[in-house]
């Protein structure tokens, strides 16, 4: 299955990464004067009266291939920026959806708004180095994660400052991430072992959420008519990533998923 050739190449990235820098190393990067603050990101996404977006920074994807052929990371968050979203999402994944650890370092450096990196985080090491690229959140897969390692890293991204989005795709997957505390959850409504997409597994899940909590829905959100039945539902926030960059215009993408070009 993808997902296990995706977490294998990780792990192999990892290591070649681990031998260059320790896990102390980017502790005393942390520490260096200018690092910045990490914000709110749930603060973000739940005190917008509307349906708050993260729109992602993404080129491809192992299922659709690349997505967004002059692909330009800074102009497309320049966009996302002036549409004045909630948040972004960057995608540093190297070998399947070809991200890049600059892209995030480069638009944390061009724009204040708050960033969650998106990448198959699967060791501690990389909580800490998603502090130093400067990222506010990251994104934890529960289903690569021990209960443990769910716990333990959104302990860690907490003292550092990060908060996580928990993500979930089936009922056991959610319980899971409740157990953990998880405040931020992500319900995909993509299956991560056939990509197949069904917009209606937000629907399936987000009665078993507390309010106190913020709930993103993510993939298979492709215009209004999406937005508006997972409003009805009570989701908090929408992560967008193909929709916009199929889109020959990402601004106007923007201002039709937030009903402003309602015909």
């Amino acid at each position: 299955m993808i997902l296990d050739k995706i977490v294998e190449q990780k792990k192999i990235q990892l290591k070649d990464e681990m031998s260059r820098i320790s896990i102390e190393g980017w502790k005393q990067r942390i520490k260096r004067p200018g690092m910045h603050s990490p914000q709110n990101f749930f603060k973000a996404l739940k005190d917008n009266s509307d349906i708050s977006i993260i729109a992602e920074v993404k080129k491809a994807s192992p299922s659709k291939g690349i997505i967004k052929e002059e692909f330009d990371p800074l102009m497309i968050a320049r966009e996302y920026s002036e549409s004045n979203v909630q948040a972004m999402s960057v995608l540093t994944e190297k070998n399947f959806f070809l991200g890049d650890d600059d892209y995030l370092v480069r638009i944390r450096q061009a724009y204040p708004i708050p960033l969650l990196r998106k990448d198959f985080i699967i060791d501690m090491w990389q909580v800490y180095q998603s502090r130093c690229l400067g990222a506010d959140a990251i994104l934890l897969i529960t289903s690569l994660l021990s209960d443990e390692d769910l716990k333990k890293f959104q302990v860690v991204a907490g003292i550092l400052g990060m908060q996580c989005l928990v993500e979930v795709h089936n009922k056991e997957e959610l319980d899971r991430a409740l157990e953990s505390g998880a405040q931020i959850i992500g319900i995909n409504n993509r299956d991560l072992n056939t990509f197949n997409v069904d917009i209606k597994t937000t629907e399936k899940l987000m009665n078993y959420i507390p309010n106190d909590r913020v709930v993103v829905s993510e993939s298979g959100i492709k215009d209004y008519s999406d937005i508006k039945y997972l409003k009805e539902l009570g989701v908090d926030a929408v992560l967008i990533g193909e929709t916009f960059m199929r889109a020959p215009s990402i601004k106007e993408k923007i201002k039709e998923l937030k009903g402003t070009m309602r015909v």
